[in-house]
Formats: C-alpha cells, structure tokens, sequence
C-alpha cells in the first residue's frame, strides 16, 4: 500500500513539473485554473438544461435514482463489499446528468451549423425580396432546424398578437440561448428601428464571421478524433483488467478485503477523473453570450 502511494505520488510529481515546464501551468491542481462561472452562467446551465432540452426536473430525479440503483447492484455483484458499489452508484448517478448535456451540446451543434444559412436567407429576404424584416425572420424559420422551429414559431406568435418587436426578438433570443441568435437578433432589431442600407453588410460579415468559425471547430474536431478514441480507453482498460482479475485464482475474495476494496475505489476515482480531465482538454471554447443581457 506504501509503495502505491508513493508511486502516485511520484507520477503527480511528475505531471506537475512537465506541465509548468512545457505549457506554463502553476499551482497543485491538475490543469490551469479556471474562472468560476457567475451566478448569471449558472442560472444559464439550470434553464438550458431543464427547459431548453425539456428534461423535467420528476424525470431527471427518476432517471438518477434509477440508474444509481441498477449501477450499486452491479458493483455489489462484481466486487461485493460498501465502497465500490458506492462509486458505481454515484458513476451511475452521473450519467442522466451527463446525457442531458450531451443532448443539449448537439442542439447547440445544429444550431451553429445552420445559422450561416439562416443568416443569408434573412439577408436575401430582407434587402433583395423586399421583406420586411420581421416576415423575412419568421419565414426563415419555418425553414430552420427542427430543434430551433419551437422557439422561433413562439416568437412568431408574440409578434401576431403583440406586434412588439423587440419584446417578440427577446422572447426568441431567451428560447434559443445561443450567442449567433443574440447577435442576429440586435441587428435585425437595430435596422428594423433606425432602417438603412447597413443591414445587408451587417448580416454578410456576420454569415463570414459564422462560416470561418464552424470551418475551425469541424478541422478542430476531426484533428482530435484520434485523441477522443484514445480517451475511451481510459475507462475499457482498467474495467477489463478487473473482470478478468474476477475470475483468475481467489480475485474475488481479494477485492473483498479491506484493502482490495480501497484500491477498487481509488481505481475509480482515478480512471473518472482522467476522463473528465481529458474531456476538459479536448472541449472546443464556447462562444459567450455577451448580448444576452442587452436591456432598453
């Protein structure tokens, strides 16, 4: 046990000293510091998660306790004992959660792929057609993505019975969340205002501006899909080595004792947190919502 110890212990060592050497990172933990998001980007996740992907709060509960459940019996049958079905349980338990940002990061994928379309159909519209500026929005949409239409047929509504369209544009901006919608919205709000000919180069930069970043994200993405294979690994390694301790000699009964039970956990430990850390590596940056809290 003294021997394991002092061998993580000399492998962190490791990984510290060639991380401040080779990319600059100071301080004990394992990556560069991070930023604690604000009680505004908090508040962003709970209503993007709970709303925007229509995961209820009933369901998601359910969802956890079930698969933490099914996840404790699992690691009880495997290595028996408190502690391991224990971390199963909570690995289970996590798993609903990460599912549902998983569903909410590929709406948020389709939403960046079709915005350049989107964009330059609201600009044929709006300056070549003759549109008004709200009819070109809403007919656009029917033609949007069909994970995007709720939100723009809701702001299609506002607008019918309302005709505000600045309120109708904040109610599609809150539905949609996405940083491309905020600044499609306060352009199309600023001509439809104030009107002029800047609208057409206005909305022809910020297709530009849209292509160049999805072109950089999909190059981004494909540089990386040897890495994210490797990363499966992470986790089908060390659970085969397990299983197939199971069955050699006494395995069983040596993952029941004290100390066999002790390292199950700390393998777990281990193995979640190299996952996340290399998923934390690997997540391309996100775009910040820098008009979503534009107030008139």
């Amino acid at each position: 046990m003294t021997a394991l110890l002092l061998a993580l212990a000399a492998a962190y060592g490791t990984h510290l000293v060639f991380t401040a050497i080779a990319f600059g990172w100071r301080g004990l933990s394992p990556g560069p510091p991070v930023a604690s998001a604000s009680p505004h980007d908090l508040r962003t996740t709970v209503v993007g998660l709970l709303e925007i992907d229509d995961v209820r709060v009933a369901e998601l509960l359910g969802a956890v306790l079930a698969l933490a459940a099914a996840a404790g019996v699992a690691g009880w049958a495997l290595f028996g004992g408190v502690l391991p079905p224990t971390a199963f349980a909570a690995a289970g338990a996590a798993v609903p959660i990460a599912a549902a940002r998983s569903r909410r990061e590929r709406r948020q994928d389709v939403a960046r792929e079709s915005w350049p379309r989107l964009i330059e159909e609201i600009r044929i519209k709006a300056t070549t057609l003759g549109r008004s500026i709200p009819q070109a929005l809403f007919e656009v949409g029917r033609s949007a993505p069909q994970a995007l239409r709720p939100a723009f047929d809701e702001a299609r509504r506002e607008w019918l019975l309302s005709t505000d369209f600045e309120r109708t544009l904040s109610l599609l901006r809150a539905r949609l969340a996405d940083p491309t919608a905020d600044s499609v919205c306060e352009t199309l709000l600023i001509a439809h205002h104030v009107g002029g000919n800047d609208v057409d180069r206005t909305l022809a930069a910020l297709r530009d501006d849209r292509v160049m970043d999805l072109e950089g994200r999909k190059d981004a993405a494909s540089r990386q899909a040897g890495a994210r294979f490797a990363r499966s690994f992470t986790l089908a390694v060390p659970l085969g080595m397990a299983f197939v301790g199971l069955s050699i000699g006494n395995g069983r009964s040596a993952y029941g004792t004290p100390t066999g039970q002790l390292l199950v956990v700390v393998g777990l430990v281990v193995m979640a947190a190299c996952w996340l850390w290399a998923g934390r590596i690997m997540r391309l940056p996100s775009d910040r919502r820098v008009l979503a809290g534009v107030v008139r």
